[in-house]
């Protein structure tokens, strides 16, 4: 665990003591811990009956935060910093300890914000309530400075604090928020480089228990030789390139990352590029769209007692030098690397600490980490709109946020087009619901641009699962009048599989949805093999081109239009390619229109997909009670990947059009339900289960 000698310690309130002879203000009473606990370890207790301080106490009294909670690590608000950033040097030889023994400073506006932080000498600048800036504004922190919210609430909105050329900078218990550019997700407009904190070319930093929502560029990016670096119990959420480290050909930078809460965060978790020691222990890391925690360049890496869940890509070593020491980290529903490349260092050798038990990670690290006595408050009902009149501004941000609900949540979305990648995660409250507000699905569109086969950064492809625009995760979810969109450009680029919507979870409702996209437009999923998952969709348009709604769940498409586009080729396409599972219903459309502007007869219905030539899946569509353009061809159906259509359940009942099989004859190719058959095969059969769900009542 971290330890503490008497001689450090008292040293640095030594240090403190002094604080009052020279400050604008004395330091704010102790405050109530906020939790049952006994006395500090050396028998101390407040003041408050004359008794003197303990160490810690004094320490963490100008914050107003608990000085008795304890881990196996050690004190959960640490007097003193911990990892890289207490590692002493002749200027500092107790390591960071900021402003401690300067004066005292209460601010709570922007002005007397930004004055206090330009001071020369220990300065202890104390945040009480929201500090609103300009947005994008970046606040320079001068040498020998900290800055501490006071209590529960202090915060920094719109903009944030920079850290250029600077030792011996502490900054805890705050929230930096809303910097966020509407449109600009990927956080790649020219006038956009809103951080929440960055430190360029400085040393000794401590960042410990705050909170980074939905910033403009990046949370915290660690620039240019920073140096004896510590990010510790914060908490990361809702946004895209959330923590980075390196910008230097040197390799020099030492980082800590301990006790962090990584919350839909799509990239750098961190992302760490030619540092000399990086040291990530008891992370919680879950939602990360893309990739979790990368070695890039030189950079050496211990990871460990960390908890990966639900993502992408969790540890990867990027390039030739790239070296990760991965230790008893736990991996739950991720897809892709988890690389480990063998020992590199010993954090043990520079710093004493003590790794928390991996289980107790993640009930462990959302309880404690963040600001003292964080909350997020979520109502039932949350508006995106990119005018500034919503509650957010981003799709992606919303989301995050219905999942840490505790009760489903109402997503309404103002018009306006939002290019995002955006994850349902397993475990969101059911019954969320993502609506277009006004209530016509192509005044909010959802789009990016991925395909499954474009290459990563780091290597391999997004594929399905990484390239979908939105992919739901959760069950029990509703879409309704919306358009979904991916707008990968074939003609540019080539074909490739681009999907527009992925859904793997269960009972998901589309209601009034358009999915626009060319080849594998909607592919619904189920979480496993073993597992159904039922969709419903009703009232919709789907489009696209080659197997353009696919997959293995048990699907009904209900009353919707499904558009062929216009490949100019003599075979324009194929519909669907269901992955069925053996004894389970497919894909049904019933009461469907099928468009196109294709020449006649050269698109297909479907054909039956056997993911990896597997003999054991047995594909099942069934089109019933539908108008057929007369771009449907005869036969209906195609072989694929060498499975002749024969083979499996691909059926015809009632249809009418140009593009249907004469009613009352056989038809070669175009094979019917018999009557019994048309009596099980309806939405009643394919979506009531066991659980009697029936989305259409």
């Amino acid at each position: 665990m971290h330890t503490f000698s008497r001689r450090r310690l008292s040293a640095v309130v030594g240090a403190a003591a002094g604080a009052a002879a020279v400050g604008a203000s004395a330091a704010p009473a102790a405050a109530d811990p906020g939790r049952e606990g006994g006395p500090a370890a050396d028998g101390h207790r407040p003041d408050t009956e004359g008794r003197p301080l303990s160490v810690r106490d004094e320490l963490l009294r100008p914050m107003k935060v608990p000085s008795t909670l304890t881990t196996a690590d050690g004190p959960v608000w640490s007097p003193v910093a911990t990892g890289f950033a207490s590692v002493a040097s002749e200027a500092l030889p107790q390591g960071a300890v900021g402003g401690l023994g300067g004066r005292f400073v209460v601010v709570r506006d922007g002005a007397g914000l930004a004055e206090a932080l330009e001071r020369s000498g220990p300065t202890v600048v104390l945040v009480e309530g929201t500090i609103e800036l300009e947005l994008g504004q970046m606040l320079d922190v001068s040498a020998d400075t900290s800055v501490l919210g006071v209590g529960r609430g202090a915060e920094i909105v719109g903009g944030g604090l920079r850290l250029l050329e600077v030792a011996n900078v502490v900054i805890r218990n705050l929230t930096f928020r809303d910097s966020f550019v509407p449109g600009d997700w990927d956080g790649n407009f020219d006038d956009n480089d809103n951080d929440g904190i960055r430190i360029d070319t400085s040393q000794h930093v401590w960042i410990d228990h705050c909170e980074f929502a939905r910033l403009g560029d990046g949370q915290v990016d660690v620039r240019k030789d920073a140096t004896n670096v510590t990010v510790s119990w914060c908490i990361f959420r809702d946004h895209n390139k959330t923590l980075g480290v390196g910008w230097t050909d040197n390799v020099t930078t030492t980082i800590t990352l301990h006790h962090n809460w990584f919350s839909n965060t799509y990239q750098r978790n961190a992302s760490i590029d030619n540092v000399a020691a990086g040291h990530v222990y008891n992370c919680l890391f879950q939602g990360q769209g893309q990739y979790g925690t990368m070695s890039r360049g030189a950079a050496q890496l211990v990871i460990e007692g960390c908890v990966y869940e639900n993502g992408e890509d969790a540890i990867v070593a990027k390039d030739e030098g790239s070296r990760v020491d991965s230790r008893n980290n736990i991996f739950t529903s991720i897809r892709g690397r988890k690389d480990d490349t063998g020992p590199t260092f010993e954090p043990s050798d520079h710093y004493d600490y003590a790794a928390d038990p991996v289980d107790e990670v993640p009930t462990l690290v959302p309880s404690d980490a963040g600001p003292f006595r964080r909350k997020e408050p979520v109502g039932r009902r949350i508006r995106v709109a990119q005018d500034g009149t919503g509650d957010l501004a981003s799709i992606s941000a919303a989301v995050g946020t219905a999942w840490r609900a505790r009760q489903p949540v109402e997503i309404v979305i103002a018009p306006g087009t939002y290019r995002e990648i955006v994850r349902i995660w397993p475990g969101t409250p059911e019954g969320l619901t993502l609506r277009g507000e006004s209530g016509d699905p192509t005044d909010v569109v959802l789009t990016y641009d991925l395909a499954a086969g474009d290459e990563k950064f780091y290597g391999g492809d997004f594929g399905a699962t990484g390239a979908a625009t939105l992919a739901v995760l959760a069950d029990g979810v509703t879409l309704r009048d919306m358009t979904i969109e991916n707008a990968y450009d074939e003609a540019a680029h080539g074909g490739s599989q681009a999907q527009a919507l992925r859904t793997v979870g269960d009972r998901i409702v589309l209601d009034g949805v358009h999915l626009i996209g060319n080849q594998d437009t909607f592919l619904a999923e189920t979480p496993s093999r073993d597992e159904i998952a039922r969709v419903y969709v009703t009232d919709s348009y789907i489009e696209g081109d080659v197997d353009f709604i696919y997959g293995r769940a048990t699907a009904v498409i209900e009353g919707s239009e499904i558009h062929s586009v216009d490949r100019g080729e003599p075979v324009n396409g194929y519909v669907s390619a269901p992955s069925t599972v053996g004894g389970a219903f497919g894909l049904l459309f019933t009461g469907c229109r099928f468009t196109s502007g294709a020449a006649d007869g050269t698109v297909f219905l479907g054909r039956p997909w056997h993911p990896s030539s597997d003999p054991d899946v047995e594909p099942s569509v069934v089109v019933r009670d539908c108008h057929l353009g007369a771009h449907v061809s005869t036969p209906a159906w195609s072989d694929m990947g060498g499975w002749p259509w024969e083979e499996d359940f691909l059926r015809e009942h009632a249809n009418t059009g140009p593009g249907a099989a004469p009613e009352g004859k056989q038809t070669p190719g175009r094979p019917q339900l018999t009557p019994q058959e048309a009596r099980q095969h309806t939405r009643e059969a394919y979506l009531q289960g066991e659980d009697g769900w029936t989305p259409w009542s």
